[in-house]
């Protein structure tokens, strides 16, 4: 596939949803990258450089636009599962890790736990917890999901305000009942952790 050759961009564009600025990136194969909120370009351009050497980054905002237009879907409340294709870069045991993400049903949250039970790694947790913070596709791949074990809200490559917004949103959306612990146990956190 001309995807897979060294020399075929990454397309990518800046996503803007209501205080938040997030790089979006994908490959002629699909979202690979969804960056923190409030960022500057270089976060995209070292995880590039990382993940995919020697390919350039061109931005294309036309060609983002389906994701874009999920993403804002999702944040107003009017999507609960992405239908964008991903392309994943990662090891075997990251993309486990990130395929068992993209299980947990919008409005629940798991645990690290949980996850290393699930793709059969019982004793990995902090294994989990590494692919976890290695995860490229925020939002899309939800990994704000994820609680400690206790209930307690755990970092986030977004920030914690980032994390504790987008639970509140799904959990009053999804009306699960877990908006109610969730933001008692946050509000107070997410403000002692705004970046």
């Amino acid at each position: 596939m001309e995807d897979n050759r060294s020399d075929s961009p990454i397309y990518w564009t800046l996503f803007t949803h209501e205080d938040w600025k997030m790089h979006v990136a994908a490959t002629s194969q699909g979202l690979c990258y969804v960056g923190s909120p409030n960022q500057p370009f270089e976060e995209l351009a070292r995880w590039a450089a990382s993940r995919f050497r020697d390919r350039p980054l061109l931005r294309d905002d036309e060609k983002l636009q389906p994701y874009a237009a999920e993403l804002t879907k999702y944040l107003q409340g009017d999507l609960r599962q992405f239908t964008v294709p991903l392309d994943f870069q990662g090891t075997p045991f990251q993309l486990a890790v990130w395929d068992a993400l993209c299980s947990i049903p919008y409005g629940q949250t798991k645990s690290y736990s949980d996850i290393a039970g699930e793709i059969g790694r019982p004793a990995a947790v902090r294994a989990v917890g590494a692919a976890i913070g290695a995860n490229p596709v925020l939002i899309t791949v939800p990994c704000h999901r994820v609680i400690g074990k206790n209930g307690a809200l755990t970092g986030y490559r977004g920030g914690m305000s980032m994390k504790t917004r987008l639970l509140q949103m799904e959990c009053e959306d999804a009306g699960t009942g877990q908006d109610m612990a969730i933001t008692a146990r946050t509000k107070a956190k997410a403000a002692r952790h705004e970046d």
